[in-house]
């Protein structure tokens, strides 16, 4: 009688605690464009969602991946579905600039932490009440330009010719370069858009061309970067190409062979990691997740896959300290987190050193990035 009393009690006390680690467990949505045009980005992001980790303190994480075909309105009902019914703590994703700001206000109405590893810097520029539960885990277009800006002004560049993307990526980036251009005496020649999709940027080439600027910037990300310089080379230009950090993927080698030979772009550090100094606090973690990534899909990541990565470490340093304000699973746990995430101070990550603010929500400075050339088909520091 005894027995059966101490063994409906341990059974109690077992389900009790099953019940309390059910209700402590943390759930993570990720939004990614796996299939159709931004899938070169949304790839290694899905790949890298098993290397998140999966237990953080004392809470276990549940990561729950869906694809929106790189379609915006299908980001928008995926991150529906990831509050509505799984109720999710936070989301990272997605991978396109106009996707991620096309559910920025669901996710705040929700009051729900979005991690958005995207390139435009307007998802959290200018900070309001809707972004600020907005993070970014790409470096901000004006790091970017910075360096690319630089560098044309010692290489003596006094005309540029532009072409982006038509969407929030191509269209902040032209606002940021613009800026910088002026700034530095450079006159922008040509200003082209295209679509993501588009097979044939044959118009806007002649148009550059006839411009004859002494270079061109392609603001593009994924796959779609490689077609205006390809067609420009084709096209007969001699001039000088330059990329943004949305064409850092090694696909847009495969893909622009000989014909994107000389490029410059600035970027992570992860493309030329044997060249990056042991002393840079970020050449450690990347070094570990490229090797996890390749021993789990037998091939290297492109750097938009390490920007999910440091999603997960974000999570993994705020979890805890939002763990003791409130459990998840409530909306006082996911007001903490994004508290938490805010006051990221040193996070060391794959692509540079997080420092976030309540007026910065991307966090990174000059150690997130490093100015690259393509030569001989590879990555190299540009000299």
């Amino acid at each position: 009688m005894k027995l059966n009393k101490a063994a409906t009690t341990l059974a109690i006390a077992l389900a009790a605690f099953a019940s309390q680690s059910a209700l402590a467990q943390v759930k993570i949505g990720v939004v990614s464009s796996a299939t159709g045009p931004t899938a070169l980005v949304g790839i290694p992001q899905k790949n890298t969602v098993p290397l998140l980790p999966a237990k953080i303190g004392d809470l276990t994480v549940e990561y729950i991946p869906l694809d929106d075909a790189s379609d915006p309105t299908a980001s928008v009902t995926a991150v529906k579905k990831l509050i509505s019914e799984q109720n999710v703590d936070a989301i990272i994703g997605p991978s396109g600039s106009p996707n991620a700001m096309g559910v920025i206000q669901f996710v705040a109405d929700a009051g729900v932490p979005l991690l958005a590893p995207v390139g435009t810097a307007a998802v959290v520029t200018p900070m309001d009440d809707k972004k600020k539960w907005v993070f970014k885990t790409t470096q901000n277009d004006d790091i970017i330009a910075t360096a690319l800006v630089g560098h044309m002004v010692k290489s003596g560049v006094k005309t540029v010719g532009f072409i982006g993307v038509g969407d929030p990526y191509g269209e902040n980036w032209y606002k940021v370069f613009s800026a910088l251009a002026d700034k530095n005496g450079m006159k922008i020649v040509a200003n082209e858009r295209f679509q993501r999709q588009d097979a044939s940027v044959t118009g806007q080439s002649l148009k550059i061309l006839s411009a004859k600027p002494d270079a061109v910037l392609v603001a593009a990300a994924g796959g779609p970067a490689v077609l205006p310089q390809t067609t420009l080379v084709e096209q007969g230009y001699k001039g000088q190409i330059y990329q943004t950090h949305g064409a850092a993927l090694p696909d847009f080698l495969k893909l622009g062979g000989k014909k994107v030979e000389g490029t410059i772009l600035a970027a992570s550090l992860m493309l030329v990691l044997p060249e990056i100094a042991d002393s840079h606090p970020s050449k450690k973690i990347a070094s570990e997740y490229i090797a996890a990534y390749e021993k789990a899909h037998g091939t290297k990541p492109a750097t938009f896959g390490a920007n999910v990565f440091d999603a997960g470490l974000l999570l993994q340093q705020a979890i805890p300290a939002a763990a003791k304000v409130a459990k998840p699973g409530t909306k006082e746990f996911r007001a903490a987190l994004r508290d938490s995430l805010e006051q990221t101070r040193e996070l060391v990550g794959t692509q540079g050193i997080y420092n976030m603010s309540a007026t910065d929500h991307s966090g990174f400075d000059e150690r997130g990035r490093v100015l690259i050339a393509v030569r001989d088909g590879a990555w190299t520091l540009a000299k």
